[in-house]
């Protein structure tokens, strides 16, 4: 009986089978760093707001304690945005006829409150606490990067569910002293694990990694 495929079939029978596994092994890759990278999370995206708020000047150049706007951060789920009222309270003095804080003049005038646009969006389905993880001794610059050196706010965590578990299985890698939850030069010291294997021990953290700790 005469040969119906060439020698040569076996070879590239082979190389499809093999081709294709590491073809679906590519595209299972890419696909992963797709879903982790920037271009999906906006980690890193600096977010334009109707006025350009710095951080870096208020927080960084004038020293303005994080409470001082977000004054439900300590007490509330919810760091919360100031009201324009608190704006106010400099600006009636300080750059108060500048032409760049019009809007800001006119939504303390007609009561109408500025539009921002929100950087740290958690999907509905995720339940997240401000004032826990203040509480626990959760810095602010641990979630929210060097918020005193960005003139527009980005992101500067992932705010994934894998960045969250990170913390939550080894919370004495990044919990720090209480009263150093606001400071924003704070220094992770060399003994930090000594450290924060104390501090969860005194301020009675657990290691929460149980699906209805965030999901509820």
């Amino acid at each position: 009986m005469p040969q119906i495929f060439h020698r040569s079939a076996n070879t590239i029978a082979r190389f499809t089978i093999f081709g294709a596994f590491f073809l679906i092994c590519l595209l299972v890759w890419l696909l992963y760093e797709t879903d982790r990278s920037p271009w999906i999370t906006d980690q890193y995206v600096a977010r334009r707001q109707p006025i350009q708020f710095s951080h870096e000047r208020h927080v960084g150049g004038n020293g303005i304690d994080c409470r001082y706007c977000h004054t439900s951060v300590e007490i509330s789920s919810f760091a919360g945005i100031p009201p324009t009222k608190t704006c106010m309270n400099c600006h009636s003095q300080i750059f108060s006829n500048s032409d760049f804080l019009e809007p800001v003049r006119a939504s303390y005038r007609d009561g109408r409150s500025i539009s921002w646009n929100r950087v740290h969006d958690l999907p509905d389905f995720v339940y997240f606490d401000h004032s826990i993880h203040i509480h626990k001794g959760v810095g602010c610059s641990t979630c929210h990067g060097p918020i005193d050196r960005m003139p527009l706010v980005w992101k500067a965590s992932s705010l994934q569910m894998e960045w969250c578990l990170d913390c939550h299985r080894h919370p004495e890698r990044f919990v720090r002293p209480r009263q150093a939850v606001f400071d924003m030069d704070y220094v992770v010291p060399s003994d930090q694990i000594a450290l924060g294997t104390r501090l969860m021990t005194e301020y009675h953290i657990q290691r929460l990694t149980s699906c209805s700790t965030c999901h509820r």
